[in-house]
Parts: C-alpha cells; sequence; structure tokens
C-alpha cells in the first residue's frame, strides 16, 4: 500500500501553490494583550496622551513600538462624561481580534445590539486588558465614567 495517490496526506504541513489555500496567521490573544500592556507602560507618562479628545488615533511612536508585526496600535483620551464608538472594523478583518487596555482614568464599555439596546456594562480596570469581541451586530463604545480624563490604548490584528 502506498499513500502516493492520496494528495491531501503527502503534502500535509507543506505550503500551497494556491494562494486561497495560504494559512492565515493571526496573532494569539496573548501576543495582544502583551503588546497592550507594553503601550499603556510606555503611556504612563501623560505628556505622551493624545491631546486631540474625543477620536481614535495612533498610538505615539514609543507606545506602538512595543507592538511587534502587524498589530495596529491606537488610543483615545475622553474628557469627563463623553463616549467615543469603538471603531468599525473593516470587512476584510471580520476574523481580526481586538484588545483594549486602561491607561488613566475610568471608563466603561457599553454594548448595545444592532436595534440600540443596550446588553451589557463593563468597567475596564486598571491592570486589566479586556478582550473585544463582536459578531458585527450592534456597536461598542467607551464612556469616560470617571471625575479626570480617560486615556484607553487599543490593539487589533
Amino acid at each position: 500500500m502506498s499513500l502516493d495517490g492520496i494528495g491531501d496526506v503527502v503534502d500535509a504541513g507543506r505550503r500551497s501553490g494556491y494562494a486561497h489555500l495560504r494559512e492565515l496567521r493571526l496573532p494569539t490573544i496573548g501576543r495582544l494583550v502583551s503588546a497592550a500592556r507594553g503601550a499603556a507602560d510606555a503611556l504612563a507618562r501623560p505628556t505622551l496622551w493624545p491631546t486631540r479628545r474625543g477620536r481614535w488615533q495612533p498610538a505615539p511612536r514609543a507606545a506602538r513600538r512595543r507592538a511587534t508585526g502587524r498589530l495596529r496600535v491606537t488610543v483615545v483620551a475622553l474628557e469627563t462624561n463623553s463616549f467615543v464608538p469603538e471603531p468599525s472594523s473593516r470587512a476584510e478583518r471580520s476574523h481580526g481580534l481586538e484588545v483594549l487596555h486602561l491607561v488613566g482614568g475610568r471608563a466603561h464599555l457599553i454594548s448595545s445590539g444592532a436595534d440600540g439596546q443596550m446588553r451589557s456594562a463593563a468597567e475596564l480596570t486598571p491592570g486589566r486588558t479586556r478582550v473585544v469581541g463582536g459578531t458585527g451586530e450592534g456597536h461598542h463604545y467607551l464612556v469616560n465614567t470617571g471625575d479626570e480624563v480617560a486615556v484607553v490604548v487599543r490593539v487589533s490584528a
């Protein structure tokens, strides 16, 4: 008996010449969390916090250096009682991962359904990274619930 006629078994582990069969290498959640913690450590100095409030923007270079590979690091600063929607994910990145890490202040992540009804509210706690999942239905909002500026770093793949 020979395996010569069974292509799936013989070619297992080898690279395919077909683009549609290529392997997608997504970073692990641990790598995203590590990058978010490193970026938050770099942003510990308030001099690096964004001056423009209420908008997601690329993190300063010192924070982006902590993320290796094809990770995107963004940051937002929110004034008291303000909110910002999560950036909409691109259709081609529907399989992507995302984590949030609180740098300073106090904030909650609000999840709402496609109908606008609130599904959940979760506090972002200092020193902990929150994995954000989504099915494409509904929206996420970050809300500053403290009495000082809240800064949140977001790492996505």
